[in-house]
This record gives C-alpha cells, sequence and structure tokens, in this order.
C-alpha cells in the first residue's frame, strides 16, 4: 500500500524579495566575464585578478572553467562586476 504525504508550507512573501535583492541574482558567470573583457580588456583582467587564465593567452573558455572551480577568483571578478 502507498501513501503520499504532502506537507503545504505557507507562501512566504520574503523569499521573493530576497532572491532578487541580490544584485547578481540572473546573471551568469559568463555575463558577467564578457562585459567585463568588453568594457576593460584582459590585460586590466590580469593586473586586478592575478591568475593565469587572465595573464597568459586568455579565453572565454578557460577562464570560466577555472572561475567555476576557484570560489575566491569568482568573488574578486564577480566584486568587479558590480564595481562597474
Amino acid at each position: 500500500m502507498f501513501f503520499a504525504l504532502f506537507f503545504i508550507l505557507p507562501y512566504d512573501r520574503n523569499m521573493d524579495t530576497q532572491q532578487h535583492s541580490d544584485p547578481l541574482h540572473g546573471v551568469t558567470l559568463k555575463k558577467i566575464l564578457e562585459d567585463l573583457v568588453e568594457q576593460y580588456g584582459w590585460k586590466y583582467l590580469a593586473e586586478k585578478v592575478q591568475i593565469r587564465c587572465f595573464m597568459f593567452d586568455p579565453t572565454m573558455i578557460s577562464s570560466l572553467k577555472f572561475l567555476r572551480r576557484t570560489p575566491w577568483a569568482r568573488e574578486k571578478v564577480e566584486k568587479m562586476w558590480l564595481d562597474m
């Protein structure tokens, strides 16, 4: 015999506003990096965030791969984008 239990949780209006108050909500890392490269260029990014994928033969693919795996570098890039 199979019984399904359903729990109805009260709707919290604050959850929607909390998510949307984050300025990075809905913005992809790819979009952030594209905007920064377009605005400043790879050379400036390499000076501000000293990581190899920005300094030597930078590509979007290698940079995204590194930033997705390295929280401290991603935080610096996101902060640069927010300050832009």
